[in-house]
C-alpha cells in the first residue's frame, strides 16, 4: 500500500514538473523566429534555390534596364516613364526585402530576430502599399494621356508628377508604419516557427500571446481602403480608356491599345487579387500552401512580368537601350582596350 502510494506521488510530481516546464516554455518571450518556407523534399531545395535565384536576377536586371533607359534617354523624360522608373525601383527594393531570406531557407534554417522580422514586414508592406497607389497613379496618367491628349501636358506637369509619386511612397510607409507599431506592442511566446517564407502579418498574429484584435481590425480596415480604392480607380481609368478607344476606327492602333490594356489589367488584377485574398478575406484560403502560392504571385511573379509588359516590349525603351549599348561599344572601340 505504501509502495503504491509512493509511486503515485512520484508520478504526480513528475507530471507536475512536465506541466510547469510546458507552461514555462509557453510563457517564454520569443527572441527570434524561424521561417519554415516551403515543405518540399530536401532533394528539391537546391533546384528551387537555382530557379528562384534566376527569377530574382531577372527581376533585378529587367527593372535596372528600365531605370537606366529612362535616366539616360532624353526622349523618355515623360510622366509615363517617370512613373515606370519609380515602379521599377520600388519592385527592386520590395523583392529584395523578401527573396534573399527565402533563398536562405532553401540552403539552411532561415532564422530572423523579432526586430528583424518586424523590419522586414515594415519594409515589404510599405513598398507593396506604395505600389498599390503608384499603379493607380499610372492608370490615371494613361487615362489623361488618351482621353485628354491636348490638355495632358498641363494636367501632368513635372511638379504634379513628383507630388503624386511622393504621396504614393509616403502613404505606403505611413499606413504600414501604423500596422507595425501595433504589432510591435504584442508579446510573442511559445513556438517560434513562422509557417511562411517571410514575415507576414497573419502568421505573426498566430504566434501572439497578447490580444491581437486591435492590430487585426486596423490592418483589415487599412487593407480594404488601400486595395479597393486604388483598384477601383484603375478599373475606372481603363474603362474610360476602352470607351475612348472604341471611338477610334478599327485598325492596328485599336488592336495595340486593347492588347496593352488587357496585359496591364492582367498583371494588375493578379497583384491586387492576391493581396485582397490574403489581407481582406484570409478565411477564404484554407491551406497554408495556397497562402504561400498567393504570396508568390505578388512577391515574385508580378515583378517578373511588369518590366516585360510595361516597357521592355515598348519600342521607345528598346531604342533607348540599343542607343545606350551602341554608345558604350563606340567608346570602347575608340578608346581601345587599355
Amino acid at each position: 500500500m505504501q509502495r503504491s502510494t509512493r509511486i503515485c506521488h512520484l508520478i504526480t510530481a513528475e507530471t507536475w514538473m512536465i506541466f510547469m516546464e510546458t507552461v514555462s516554455i509557453g510563457n517564454q518571450t520569443i527572441t527570434e523566429f524561424v521561417l519554415l518556407g516551403f515543405y518540399v523534399k530536401a532533394e528539391l531545395h537546391l533546384l528551387l534555390f537555382i530557379v528562384f535565384t534566376v527569377i530574382y536576377a531577372s527581376i533585378i536586371l529587367g527593372n535596372m534596364l528600365i531605370i537606366v533607359a529612362v535616366v539616360s534617354s532624353q526622349r523618355l523624360h515623360t510622366p509615363m516613364y517617370f512613373f515606370l522608373a519609380n515602379l521599377s525601383f520600388l519592385e527592386i527594393l520590395y523583392t529584395s526585402s523578401v527573396v534573399p531570406k527565402m533563398l536562405e531557407g532553401f540552403l539552411q534554417e532561415a532564422a530572423i530576430s523579432v526586430a528583424g522580422c518586424l523590419l522586414q514586414f515594415f519594409i515589404f508592406g510599405s513598398l507593396a502599399t506604395a505600389e498599390c497607389f503608384l499603379l493607380a497613379v499610372m492608370a490615371y496618367d494613361r487615362y489623361l494621356a488618351i482621353c485628354y491628349p491636348l490638355r495632358y501636358p498641363l494636367l501632368m506637369g513635372p511638379r504634379w508628377c513628383l507630388g503624386l509619386v511622393v504621396i504614393a511612397w509616403l502613404s505606403g510607409f505611413m499606413v504600414d508604419g501604423l500596422v507595425v507599431a501595433l504589432t510591435a506592442q504584442l508579446r510573442f511566446c511559445g513556438r517560434n516557427h513562422i509557417d511562411h517564407f517571410y514575415c507576414d502579418f497573419m502568421p505573426l498574429m498566430s504566434l501572439a500571446c497578447s490580444d491581437p484584435s486591435v492590430a487585426q481590425m486596423t490592418t483589415f480596415i487599412l487593407s480594404v481602403v488601400c486595395l479597393t480604392v486604388p483598384f477601383g480607380l484603375i478599373l475606372t481609368s481603363y474603362g474610360r480608356i476602352v470607351v475612348a478607344v472604341l471611338r477610334v476606327p478599327a485598325g492596328a492602333s485599336r488592336r495595340k491599345a486593347f492588347s496593352t490594356c488587357s496585359s496591364h489589367l492582367a498583371v494588375v488584377s493578379t497583384f491586387y487579387g492576391s493581396l485582397m485574398v490574403l489581407y481582406i478575406a484570409p478565411s477564404a484560403v484554407h491551406s497554408q500552401l495556397l497562402t504561400k502560392v498567393f504570396a508568390l504571385l505578388y512577391t515574385v511573379v508580378t515583378p517578373v512580368f511588369n518590366p516585360v509588359i510595361y516597357t521592355l516590349r515598348n519600342k521607345e525603351v528598346q531604342q533607348a537601350l540599343w542607343r545606350l549599348l551602341y554608345v558604350k561599344q563606340t567608346e570602347t572601340i575608340e578608346g581601345g582596350w587599355w
